[in-house]
């Protein structure tokens, strides 16, 4: 591990992407469950990757502080999928998404790597995430209930398909 982790969980070391990740991305945007839930990004090589490194992750982090960060086993350094924070055009305020290899999936990764980033969302005082979830992806909703995201509306930005809108507001101290 190269990059010093951003988060640091009892399973997880949570950091932001470099150009050296580009690997990692072609797997994971290349999974079912990213092309089912998310859509196909048309990166089906390196370069590709690193070309979306450079227009997504990477310009988020310079321009807003934040954004897609790479979820690591802490004792095996495996890439295990991504979370974090994102600013889309047609929401108010940023989001909350995460993507997991399927070999990965089911072991509370996901949920340990949800908690970890609304935790440090709290702590650089955003206070208030929004979600955007397939209808049809019943674990990732689960995943959002499950910690404390609650339903909002159905909405159909351009170009896109019908998403539901979560909203959270981390919990009075």
């Amino acid at each position: 591990m190269t990059t010093p982790p951003l988060i640091e969980t009892e399973r997880l070391f949570i950091q932001p992407f470099t150009l050296n990740d580009a690997a990692f991305i072609v797997e994971l945007v290349n999974t079912p469950s990213w092309l089912a839930y998310i859509g196909n990004r048309n990166i089906t090589n390196l370069d590709d990757a690193r070309n979306y490194l450079i227009s997504g992750p990477l310009k988020s982090y310079a321009e807003l502080g934040f954004g897609a960060w790479m979820v690591i086993h802490k004792e095996t350094k495996q890439p295990l999928g991504m979370c974090g924070l994102f600013k889309r055009p047609y929401l108010e305020q940023p989001d909350l998404g995460f993507a997991f290899l399927p070999q990965h999936e089911g072991r509370g990764y996901a949920n340990e790597a949800v908690q970890a980033t609304l935790r440090y969302a709290q702590q650089h005082n955003i206070n208030s995430l929004s979600a955007i979830v397939r209808p049809d992806n019943a674990r990732s909703i689960r995943l959002l209930e499950k910690n404390g995201f609650v339903w909002q509306q159905k909405i159909k930005p351009e170009n896109l398909a019908e998403l539901q809108l979560y909203h959270y507001h981390p919990p009075a101290e």
